[in-house]
């Protein structure tokens, strides 16, 4: 189907009919002063390179110029149909802990740059499932809402930072209950909560939260981060120190991670320098029930600017190689020229 995207644009049309009013007015305006001069018989002879045809193709190629120019601005297209596609597939709610500790460099680039790639590389790999993205360190926020849009996903978590929560702090309980409310109301689909963390619980409530959900049908899978024997947190002005001036100092709780894991029904992986954990990640959610999930896509719409800019390149060049008077190379072909001229 041909459309514009923007038909308000060719309104602009209407300078045309005015640049045609404004020409014969003119036209006939010089064409008095010429009279006025001598007889029109007498004017052709003492002006004889003057010719009456060239002038008005000129401006009709004009005219011609100015509306594909509108005709392009309005961006002409051509295509759009919808298909539907049936996939079987689950809902995945990531929850990405984003305190101060995510920065400690005891996992390579730092903890929340490899959450980040691993999150990407799961999506990635997650063609037909639905996933949704939540951020949380003393309170869990909303980043993305559950859906197959996947590059969305991806623009959404580019741009996770420590900075986004202003508490501060790791309330796993409060990311678990936020997740379990973010999915869909369908029946019958696997649900799924990814919590990555370091595993240090500054609030209560996690392991309640997540026995409350797993009564629900959620699974809590848990990827640990970090490293046991501990690292310290770099920041700006150096190292992170407590009240009393102390260097802190961020451990891999993962004792605390395998409790979470259990009580929501799911499993505890380590992230490493390796891909093992999402590996075995995706395996167990391979296993979850998956449900059929009709996907409606549009197909992209071809632009048509280009043909009308060749077009106008084209008209733009004729009208640059027609003089405005008669020229002898010219005279040779009689193009301008009338019967009663011939």
């Amino acid at each position: 189907m041909f459309q514009f995207a923007y038909p308000e644009r060719l309104y602009l049309l209407l300078i045309v009919p005015f640049l045609i009013v404004i020409y014969i007015m003119s036209l006939r305006a010089k064409r008095r002063k010429e009279t006025l001069l001598a007889e029109r018989p007498l004017f052709r002879q003492l002006t004889p390179l003057r010719s009456t045809i060239r002038p008005v193709v000129k401006f009709a190629l004009f005219c011609f110029s100015v509306a594909l120019c509108v005709t392009m601005i309005a961006r002409p297209q051509y295509g759009h149909s919808s298909a539907t596609e049936t996939k079987k597939g689950i809902e995945v709610i990531f929850a990405l802990d984003v305190s101060k500790s995510m920065l400690a460099t005891d996992v390579m680039p730092n903890r929340l740059e490899r959450s980040r790639l691993l999150i990407s590389t799961l999506i990635d790999r997650m063609q037909d499932d639905k996933t949704g993205l939540i951020v949380f360190a003393g309170e869990a926020y909303p980043q993305m809402p559950i859906s197959n849009d996947r590059i969305s996903a991806k623009l959404f978590l580019d741009n996770i930072t420590t900075d986004m929560v202003s508490l501060q702090g790791t309330n796993i309980g409060a990311a678990i209950r936020l997740a379990s409310k973010c999915f869909t109301q369908e029946k019958g689909v696997g649900k799924a909560i990814v919590l990555i963390t370091d595993g240090e619980n500054h609030e209560g409530g996690a392991l309640e939260e997540a026995k409350a959900a797993a009564k629900e049908g959620k699974h809590i899978f848990v990827m640990g981060i970090g490293n046991p024997e501990g690292a310290n947190i770099p920041t700006n002005e150096g190292l992170l120190t407590d009240n009393s001036g102390e260097t802190v100092v961020t451990r891999l709780n993962s004792e605390m991670c395998q409790q979470i894991a259990k009580a929501g029904n799911g499993a505890f992986y380590h992230i490493d320098g390796s891909s093992l954990a999402q590996d075995q990640l995706q395996q167990d959610l391979s296993k979850l029930q998956r449900n059929e999930t009709k996907m409606v896509y549009g197909n992209a719409i071809d632009e048509q600017f280009q043909a009308f800019a060749v077009l106008l390149l084209f008209i733009l060049l004729l009208e640059m190689f027609i003089p405005g008077k008669k020229n002898p190379f010219y005279d040779r072909f009689h193009l301008f020229q009338t019967k009663q001229q011939q």
